[in-house]
């Protein structure tokens, strides 16, 4: 029988990131945006299996639970959302009794939210959740940190927005 040899990667020889062969400031904040995006998208993935809620559709019961009686529209515009992206995720929460849909007595084309018993118990959780994590990380950083890093995510999402 002959031996195999592992297959050369075409990052071979490249070498580690170091002080000598940095990324850069641009590629290091990429990695540290993508790094988290990775990490989010596991804790929702968690979060739904122990809560039965994503982080996407808890942060929504949060707002719902904070505004009861709220709109789609208004819903879109805290999270900076097309109010037709929110569609899919209301549905499901209503569907599975998390959120009740009512009507506005004004105007009855016009969607309203309240939490059901089950959406309020899910709003009281706090533990094992992303915001818990990020109350813990902010608490770890001096404030003007997070004036700066809050800032910068401000303005690269400002800039995306443009480039639509």
């Amino acid at each position: 029988m002959g031996t195999t040899t592992p297959a050369r990667s075409s990052l071979d020889g490249i070498g580690p990131v170091t002080a000598r062969r940095p990324l850069g400031e641009v590629l290091e904040f990429l990695r540290a945006l993508w790094g988290l995006n990775h990490e989010l998208e596991s804790a929702s993935r968690r979060m739904k299996a122990r809560l039965g809620v994503t982080g996407p559709e808890r942060m929504v019961v949060r707002l719902v639970g904070r505004y009861p009686g709220i709109s789609a529209g208004d819903l879109a515009r805290i999270l900076r959302l097309h109010p037709s992206t929110l569609t899919g995720l209301l549905k499901r929460l209503v569907a599975r009794r998390i959120l009740r849909r009512g009507t506005d007595a004004v105007d009855a084309r016009r969607a309203l939210f309240s939490l059901t018993p089950q959406g309020a118990a899910v709003d009281r959780v706090s533990r094992g959740t992303v915001e818990a994590a990020l109350t813990a990380a902010l608490a770890s950083l001096p404030p003007g940190e997070v004036r700066a890093a809050a800032s910068v995510l401000e303005a690269l999402e400002r800039t995306l927005r443009g480039k639509r």
